[in-house]
């Protein structure tokens, strides 16, 4: 039996290290100081993995449909205003990626936070007098998603809880669940065109609050907050000393009657995370840029919540180099009318969209202000051969071949999303179509009751 002895003595820059002892015993070499165990394959999912659950993904995934064959699909769920064709970028976006690219200059890993040029572009953009931004004010992410996921990450610990709108974008509960931090959900109003209801966010305050998470203008629901709500909201921050996680993805994108106010221009000592990106004013989601803005004028952050969320951006090696490189071009050369006809469009969109629905009994929809959607209630004691609003789509897909997402996706049962972004006569199609499916199915106040008789 032969025997191996490694001995590092530790001269020179070597650390010392440890004896082992080898035993050839066979072909296998062992280590006399380490315990044995019997070889066995144990590979299993992570705790982080096993919390992570999309709801969409979720209930659309056991949405087990199939679309009337005699009529073409018509897709009203995604949110992706690339998927049609009629929404194209601005080639003044296209013509900065070109030229990025045959500069060869932007091929190599970036800093983890961006390139401090393109940080200074996008301070540059958004800084007012209101609310004052320096490069150093930017973290530039692989699209707005991780800019929430990093804000998340850096401001909440598991065991403590974050406030996130109903309804609201699914990914904010995703990203919790898997961080191990509890989600509140607090309410917004279809009544007063989806505001916060104020005094239900307040009560739902507690030690282990870490975060408010604001959406404006939102998704699901195409609404923009006042400036007078948005001073409502920054005041029950400050009462409860809650920094502000603010989702502006659709920032800017609001119809002519309506103004958007970015929250941090309104707030004095409330610190607020403001994320936003390319995805959908600019309509290239998939170019994955986008970005975080700290606004503390109060110095509450302070260096720590900075630096937290550097380290956190080194966790992968940032954005696309290319769309980093095109960013400055992208955000100061992009003809004001592009913005414009973009808006026209959507606007021109919603209003069709609103008229038809509204003139169709049993349906309710909320008029929105911007974003890319609108919300429709379902009168339920109307259909009643539905349980609920999942049921409802599913038949309009497999009767009409409208897919529409269920609000339930939203965490607000008895609605459903419509995306505005398709072309203008498949916006009429589809309404059509679903008149044609609710005046089938409606039943009113007699008709109805005769229906739970005979159940």
């Amino acid at each position: 039996m032969d025997s191996y002895l490694i001995h590092v003595n530790g001269h020179g820059n070597h650390a010392p290290m440890l004896d082992v002892n080898l035993k050839n015993t066979g072909n296998i070499l062992s280590s006399g100081k380490v315990k044995s165990r019997k070889p066995r394959w144990a590979v299993r999912a992570s705790e982080m993995s096993k919390k992570t659950f999309n709801p969409v993904r979720a209930i659309v995934d056991s949405m087990k449909v199939e679309p009337n064959p005699k009529k073409a699909m018509i897709s009203l769920s995604l949110g992706d205003p690339t998927v049609f064709g009629n929404l194209p970028t601005n080639d003044e976006v296209t013509w900065a990626v070109k030229e990025v690219l045959d500069s060869g200059q932007y091929n190599g890993y970036a800093p983890a936070v961006g390139y401090q040029s393109c940080r200074e572009a996008v301070a540059a953009y958004y800084n007012c007098p209101e609310a004052p931004l320096k490069a150093q004010d930017v973290i530039l992410t692989s699209g707005c998603s991780q800019a929430i996921e990093l804000a998340l990450a850096v401001l909440a610990n598991p065991g403590q809880n974050i406030l996130v709108p109903r309804p609201g974008f699914s990914l904010y509960k995703t990203l919790a669940l898997s961080m191990g931090i509890e989600v509140k959900l607090y309410n917004l109003l279809p009544e007063k065109a989806w505001e916060i209801d104020l005094e239900h966010l307040e009560s739902l305050v507690d030690e282990k609050t870490a975060c408010l998470i604001m959406n404006n203008p939102s998704n699901p629901c195409g609404s923009v907050f006042s400036k007078s709500h948005l001073q409502e909201i920054l005041a029950v921050a400050s009462r409860q000393c809650l920094p502000i996680l603010a989702d502006e993805i659709y920032g800017d994108m609001v119809f002519a009657d309506c103004k958007y106010e970015p929250i941090a221009t309104l707030s004095t000592n409330v610190p607020i995370l403001s994320c936003g990106g390319l995805a959908k004013r600019w309509l290239v989601p998939g170019w994955r840029m986008g970005w975080i803005l700290i606004h503390d004028r109060r110095d509450i952050f302070g260096k720590e919540i900075r630096d937290g969320l550097v380290r956190l951006s080194q966790r992968i090696l940032g954005p696309c180099t290319l769309v980093q490189g095109a960013l400055e071009r992208i955000l100061n050369q992009t003809p004001p009318e592009f913005y414009h006809n973009t808006l026209s469009i959507l606007k021109s969109n919603a209003d069709l969209c609103y008229a038809a629905l509204a003139a169709i009994p049993g349906l309710r929809p909320v008029r929105p202000a911007g974003a890319m959607y609108l919300m429709v209630e379902i009168e339920m004691e109307h259909f009643p051969e539905f349980k609920n609003d999942v049921e409802f789509t599913e038949r309009l897909i497999s009767e009409q071949s409208v897919f529409c997402l269920p609000a339930t996706c939203f965490e607000y049962p008895n609605f459903f999303r419509v995306v505005i972004t398709v072309p203008e006569e498949m916006i009429l199609e589809a309404c059509s179509r679903i008149q044609e499916f609710c005046e089938m199915h409606y039943q009113g106040a007699e008709g109805a009751q005769d229906l739970e008789c005979d159940k």
